[in-house]
């Protein structure tokens, strides 16, 4: 009994310390978004300047997660991880120190190399290290720590910008980094695929290409709010082609770095189509929300991190569980209960008005976290059922990146929709404005009450309405998406799966 208790003991530390690794590189570019205002400030950045010191990071974070989970999988989970958290933590001390937009860019682009390491070096550890009986509960911790991150990177970030200069944000990283690179080496045992390895040069630099094409033309398009641009357009086009030449070359490749008979599988196309759409919806959704808390409501951001803290409760409260839901109910129900109670978040969310009490709004924020909890949790445990433990950090890289994929799609695309609508619905408050600031001020909330410069009270009003209404028709477009992914997921995702020898066995077929 006492040798049980202490395996359990050492799994759950083990969980503790690859969860932290996880939920700071999560946190990143939510603390971040708290702190933009006093970085412009600080290092006198535009705003193209201020949305690349965002998005820099994304970038490299998403083209180069494949190849981390490879490099995982072939030299050691463990020692590919804490590499990983070392390079992060360099480059955050000294993006903390940066003394130019442009430094500043660089040095997230290479946070975000480190990072690019984190999610699929820690699935694969917990596969390896977690009884196949306890992975489903393990990952479902997993994913409520990512969870967590919604509220508590503006929380955090909050408290150090009432106390210290925006550089703090990324300084915090530094010591976090170092104790979980220690705790690493005290927890976790060392593994690696037993698989001969055959270096599929080819195969890597094809999906970065496609990865990096595909992510900067949906970051640039809704930057630009311009879809047409050859520069976004052109990107996507050319990365979608890419996958086209990528798939074609893996599928005659004697030893291949994408299996993509993977996709072949309900369970990992499903699970990993599921958690994107639930990213692209709620990473959207809470970036309308940012700007409806703040300019809208009127509230600081330490406290727009408190008012998200449902998000987190709801999410951590239903991930956990999400392993005893799955077993009662299968993947098939407890993911698509997850999407539709995003939807119904969503739709809570159209109540809301200029005047709207925060309970209401606390209300849909606590039943998005418990939708994304419960997809988050059964679509990880579902995809990484169907690869193989020799390959888990390959299977972790392409669920992460698919949903990181789906986040920069929500931000872009709903950012787009909302700017349009935002404007058709401002056009009274911006014709009053000289015409040569008129452009500029209609691109957001922010930029038309900057225009106005508080002279105006009524047109302010008029302005905050304008953006309430936008953000209805833009909730509308996700409401949609969700929907059509819980239909896909009900014709789609197996009810349960079983694995044998490190091969799936569908149970419950899709419909």
């Amino acid at each position: 009994m006492s040798e049980i208790s202490t395996k359990t003991n050492r799994q759950g530390l083990l969980l503790v310390v690859v969860g932290a690794c996880f939920l700071m590189v999560m946190m990143d570019n939510t603390i971040l978004n708290v702190a933009l205002q006093a970085i412009q400030e600080g290092l006198n950045a535009n705003n193209s300047q201020l949305q690349w010191a965002l998005d820099s990071y994304i970038l490299v974070y998403a083209s180069l997660m494949f190849t981390a989970g490879v490099i995982a999988d072939r030299w050691g989970r463990r020692r590919t991880l804490a590499i990983g958290l070392v390079i992060f933590a360099v480059a955050s001390g000294f993006a903390a120190w940066a003394d130019s937009p442009g430094s500043l860019i660089l040095w997230r682009s290479i946070m975000g190399i480190g990072g690019a390491v984190v999610p699929p070096a820690t699935l694969a550890i917990i596969k390896n290290a977690i009884p196949e009986k306890d992975q489903g509960r393990a990952m479902g911790i997993w994913a409520a720590l990512g969870g967590l991150s919604v509220a508590f990177g503006p929380i955090l970030g909050g408290v150090l910008l009432q106390h210290f200069w925006w550089g703090s944000v990324f300084l915090i990283n530094v010591p976090v980094a170092v104790i979980c690179v220690a705790l690493l080496f005290v927890t976790v045992r060392e593994s690696r695929s037993d698989a001969e390895f055959h270096l599929d040069l080819p195969g890597l630099l094809l999906s970065t290409a496609a990865i990096g094409a595909v992510v900067y033309g949906v970051i640039r398009a809704g930057e630009k709010n311009d879809w047409f641009a050859p520069a976004s357009a052109g990107m996507i086009a050319l990365g979608l082609l890419v996958v086209v030449v990528l798939i074609l070359v893996e599928r005659r490749t004697a030893h291949p770095v994408l299996d993509v008979q993977l996709f072949r599988s309900p369970a990992f196309a499903g699970g990993t189509s599921a958690i994107s759409l639930a990213f692209f919806a709620l990473t959207g959704g809470t970036f309308l929300l940012v700007f409806y808390v703040q300019l809208v409501l009127g509230h600081s951001p330490l406290e727009l991190g408190l008012i998200l803290l449902p998000v987190a409760f709801g999410s951590v409260f239903s991930a956990v569980g999400s392993a005893a839901a799955v077993r009662r109910l299968g993947f098939r129900i407890t993911v698509t209960t997850g999407l539709l109670l995003l939807a119904l978040s969503f739709v809570g969310l159209l109540l809301a008005t200029a005047t709207s009490p925060l309970w209401q709004l606390e209300v849909s924020l606590f039943v998005a976290g418990l939708g994304m909890g419960f997809v988050m949790g059964a679509t990880t445990s579902l995809a990484m059922s169907a690869v193989p433990a020799q390959k888990a950090g390959v299977g972790g890289a392409v669920n992460n990146t698919v949903r990181q994929v789906g986040a920069a799609l929500g931000v872009a695309i709903m950012g787009s929709v909302l700017s349009i609508a935002y404007r058709d619905r401002a056009t009274d408050v911006l014709n009053v404005l000289p015409e040569q600031i008129r452009d500029r001020a209609g691109d957001s909330l922010g930029g038309t009450l900057l225009a106005l410069g508080g002279k105006s009270p009524e047109l302010a009003a008029q302005a905050r309405d304008a953006y309430v209404g936008a953000m209805h028709v833009t909730l509308w477009a996700a409401i949609g998406v969700l929907l059509a992914g819980a239909v896909a997921t009900l014709i789609w995702v197996p009810a349960r799966v079983t694995t044998a020898a490190d091969a799936p066995v569908l149970v419950g077929e899709a419909r």
